[in-house]
């Protein structure tokens, strides 16, 4: 009993203090000697679990709930986190290496207890306990809200990044927004996505600990004042400023067989005071929390709706907010643990800290990095600069310009006055720089400026980014190309030493070990279980494609997947599959680039040839997810078309098994790790040239699914990877993409030249899925025939060809087994753990700490 108070004590002292404030003050009693951490000993897992529900739950066995269970078991497993935490801070204060600092406005980091239960080695041990307590570990593990940080592939691969920098022991920090709501939940309600707030902070959060003493001002709007002093010398005042409070909250990332903990620190806004008093007093009740209200706006929603200038505006504050309180903190961090006085101490700096950028959200960090060197710590602002561009990498996610982030330059002068002054400064010595090497060339200079002077004055995040950084990288081999070569061929012509590639890559302890334990455990039996963390290992499962035993093995492995996947979709949507059908799967963001319409037009191309009497159908089952985002009309207007031929097609009694089509609601991290392990078929269709990467396609792999896809993003390279026998390529290639749109495409050329094609289209378009409704599909149509951009037309009678190929090898299970192994044992290269190296050698320079 006394080892639990004391154990009481200290976790309390951890909540109240940070772990790294908690480290410096016990390195400061005693300057003349360092002090070992000393932590009270774990109580074994079945005692603290009992002890939790007592003393942390506040419950007897008799009135627990589920959900009472859920927080004993994650309180156990916390406890047996937060001591390698303690460990990992107090290493890295003693040793003060060089850390990486990874900045993204999405960390989709999904449930944490398994992971974290797996990635510590005591997942039996705890489920044991659970099980002698008269308790049961999925139970306990379904109570838990998956977090609302993030929306796709973007938020995954950065929570994929956090787990392999802890595995393979970098110090590391991820930096992000702890919002309140997320995006949103989805339902889908008569066919179409109504966006809900996603509460997942309702039961609080058992993962994060608040840290007071980590508060940043944050400020916004205001007007700055130029004052020169008695040497001369500019200085630049944020006069009349607005203050937002952030406060961080921590959350660990335990690394895989590893006493490695990371940190992953969340913003929340706060406002500056609760409310007025005087105005509550007054009867003006709203009035008096207005500023309140408007504060703590900011950490509300991921991506709020920017169809309204309001919405741009919360926009950009949520960028700068984030951005503005980690570099403070990073500086603090930096200042705290040496003597900093001079130059040559800030010389230091990029020996000590390498910021990555995820994408064109942070790079206002480029801008506050110099106002905090330049306005706030007094440097000059050359050696500053000189400091910023060593410490910056930009990673690039995306090849459509329209997606890269510009923001006016009347809305960000009113935000954030001393930032656009700052940019103007920047801007002007790059082009200086450009002019200089290339002078004359004034059409280089408009289009490599980062203020583009073209559409209204509109400030280039993008470019501030590739200016601000040493290194920017595209994420799969084809996307970095494409980077140079098309959308920044002038900077590449500038920089040509500049821009590199790092293929994206995966966890396998998430999305294999916890999503797919049993392929897991029966890879474990095959060749031991080292593949964890060195997915080379997989390797060995080559010759196995050949062995009967291990493919019939594998088959009933896939079966009870696509079982348990049955299941839930049954209880979701009151849809009974046949889980002896080919279960082809497209789960994603919902847009127009990434093609869940031409995985329609398939579909109703099987029901046509259904309903005309065809004998010979391999039985196949379509599941569509993803969300739409909230103003993208287009987008919500396919998923409903989407559940509108589910519908048609589900009740007709000429189908039966034949074909069945779903789309799964609220596609998150936690569906995701059903979804994957219980895919035949992964559909990767996007127009060559458009998708980044895409990170969906590796998880598909590594769970034994074969890919249909064109050749874009990483399809490329599990091509290459994979061989081209156990992959289904189809369509045009990225050099045919864009030689069909010069040379004229008239989409209504294949419409009239296809029967089935003609037939398809004139169905959506006359109302057969939409009897009450007749033209509600029409502008799918419209678009289709008269505009086409992503060349839906152009692919499909290939993609047909793809998909009767894709039924032909499904009905030979030996076949499709051996191509599926082959996929598994060939997915090394996709290991987030990999990428991880790429970055820490080419780009970071660090070393992993033990």
């Amino acid at each position: 009993m006394i080892g639990l108070v004391f154990a009481k004590i200290y976790l309390s002292v951890t909540v109240k203090y940070s772990l790294e404030s908690y480290i410096r003050m016990k390195n400061t009693t005693k300057p003349a000697k360092k002090q070992a951490i000393v932590l009270p000993k774990l109580t074994p897992v079945k005692q603290a679990l009992q002890n939790h529900l007592i003393f942390s739950c506040f419950k007897t066995d008799r009135a627990s709930t589920p959900r009472d269970w859920y927080h004993t078991a994650a309180y156990t497993v916390r406890d047996h986190v937060v001591e390698r935490w303690v460990r990992t801070a107090a290493s890295y204060n003693d040793q003060d290496p060089k850390r990486v600092y990874y900045l993204s406005l999405e960390f989709l980091i999904g449930r944490m207890l398994t992971n974290a239960a797996l990635n510590l080695g005591i997942k039996d041990e705890l489920s044991d306990g659970l099980e002698a307590l008269g308790r049961n570990m999925e139970s306990a593990a379904e109570m838990e809200n998956d977090a609302a940080l993030g929306n796709g592939g973007l938020g995954r691969l950065a929570a994929c990044f956090l787990d392999s920098m802890a595995t393979m022991d970098i110090p590391a920090t991820g930096y992000g927004i702890r919002y309140e709501y997320g995006m949103f939940k989805q339902a889908i309600e008569h066919g179409q996505q109504v966006e809900n707030p996603d509460n997942w902070l309702r039961y609080g959060n058992v993962w994060e600990f608040q840290r007071p003493e980590a508060a940043y001002d944050v400020k916004f709007y205001g007007h700055v004042v130029p004052v020169t002093d008695e040497h001369g010398v500019k200085h630049h005042h944020w006069c009349n400023p607005q203050h937002v409070v952030a406060m961080a909250y921590d959350v660990p990332v335990p690394g895989y067989g590893t006493d490695t903990v990371n940190n992953l620190r969340l913003w929340s806004a706060k406002a500056t005071k609760d409310f007025d008093l005087r105005q509550f007093n007054d009867g003006n009740y709203e009035q008096s929390v207005e500023e309140r209200t408007d504060s703590e706006t900011i950490s509300k929603v991921l991506y709020p709706n920017d169809a309204s200038a309001s919405g741009r505006e919360l926009r950009l504050k949520q960028q700068y907010f984030f951005v503005s309180a980690s570099i403070q903190d990073i500086l603090r961090r930096f200042i705290t643990t040496r003597d900093v006085k001079a130059e040559k101490d800030w010389a230091d700096l990029p020996n000590k800290i390498a910021i990555q950028l995820n994408d064109t959200h942070p790079a206002i960090g480029v801008a506050e990095m110099m106002h905090q060197l330049v306005d706030i710590h007094g440097l000059a602002w050359n050696f500053a600069w000189s400091l910023v561009v060593k410490i910056f990498a930009y990673t690039n996610h995306t090849l459509m310009p329209e997606a890269l982030e510009t923001w006016s330059v009347e809305l960000f002068g009113t935000l954030l006055p001393r930032h656009l002054e700052i940019i103007y400064e920047i801007n002007q010595q790059f082009i200086t720089m450009v002019n200089h090497h290339f002078p004359g060339d004034t059409e280089l200079i408009q289009r490599v400026s980062i203020i583009d002077e073209t559409h209204g004055r509109r400030v280039r995040m993008a470019h501030l980014a590739v200016v601000g950084s040493h290194t920017v990288n595209g994420v799969a081999a084809l996307h970095s190309e494409l980077l140079k070569t098309t959308l920044f061929a002038d900077f590449n012509k500038i920089y040509p030493n500049k821009f590199t590639n790092v293929t994206n890559g995966i966890t396998p302890r998430r999305w294999l070990n916890q999503a797919n334990p049993q392929l897991a455990s029966l890879i474990t039996r095959a060749i031991g279980d080292g593949f964890q963390k060195d997915l080379t290992q997989l390797a060995k499962l080559t010759p196995l494609a050949n062995d009967k035993d291990f493919r019939k093995a594998f088959r009933a492995v896939k079966h009870d997947n696509k079982l348990r996947l049955a299941r839930k979709i049954e209880s979701l949507i009151d849809v009974k599959l046949n889980p002896n059908s080919l279960f082809d799967v497209q789960i994603k963001r919902i847009h127009e680039y990434k093609r869940q319409l031409l995985n329609v037009l398939h579909v109703i191309t099987l029901y046509n040839r259904i309903r005309h009497g065809a004998k010979d159908i391999t039985p196949r089952t379509v599941i569509f997810g993803g969300k739409a985002a909230p103003g993208y009309w287009m987008a919500k207007l396919i998923i409903r078309l989407i559940n509108d031929v589910a519908a048609i097609v589900n009740d007709d009694p000429v189908v039966g098994d034949k074909l069945k089509v779903v789309f799964y609601p609220n596609y998150e991290v936690s569906a995701a790790e059903i979804l994957f392990p219980g895919s035949d078929l992964s559909e990767q269709i996007s127009t060559a040239g458009t998708e980044a990467s895409g990170t969906g396609n590796m998880k598909m792999a590594l769970n034994g699914a074969l890919t249909i896809g064109t050749l874009d993003g990483a399809n490329v390279e599990i091509k290459e990877e994979v061989g081209d026998d156990n992959i289904f390529i189809f369509g045009l290639t990225t050099p045919q993409v864009a030689e069909t749109k010069a040379s004229g495409y008239n989409p209504r050329d294949y419409y009239h030249q296809n029967a089935a094609l003609k037939e398809v289209l004139d169905m959506i378009g006359s109302g057969f899925f939409s009897l009450e409704e007749p033209s509600r599909y029409q502008a799918i149509v419209d678009n289709l025939l008269n505009n086409d951009n992503y060349l839906l037309l152009a692919d499909y009678a290939d993609y047909i060809a793809c998909q009767d190929e894709v039924a032909k090898v499904y009905k030979d299970q030996e076949e499709w087994s051996r191509r599926a192994i082959l996929n598994v044992a060939r997915m090394a290269k996709f290991s987030s753990d990999r990428t991880i190296g790429e970055y820490a050698n080419n780009i970071w320079q660090v070393q992993s700490l033990k």
